[in-house]
């Protein structure tokens, strides 16, 4: 909420794959960064639940974690587990 509460509500969005959606986090913008395990993809969804953009994996189809980092906060690095490569992406592609 945003008054810092929380509260109860519905399904903010539904992933497929043989492995579910494993690490995440948030930017600024208030986007939801998610690495998902078996397709190799890290999902960018709006705080609305709309899918914005994916990241694909260049090393792999295993994508566990996801952390954004660098000096202006503008790079996202994705770890790759099958490779045990830490890829990063230039999030003002992204803007």
């Amino acid at each position: 909420m945003k008054d810092g509460s929380v509260s109860k509500v519905g399904r903010f969005c539904s992933l497929f794959g043989t492995s579910g959606p494993d690490g995440m986090t948030m930017d600024r913008a208030g986007r939801l960064f998610v690495a998902h395990a078996s397709l190799g993809h890290v999902f960018v969804f709006a705080a609305n639940g709309e899918l914005v953009a994916r990241i694909k994996s260049c090393a792999g189809h295993s994508c566990t974690n996801v952390a954004i980092g660098g000096p202006n906060r503008d790079r996202l690095f994705i770890t790759e587990s099958a490779s045990g490569t830490v890829l990063v992406a230039d999030l003002n592609e992204l803007n």
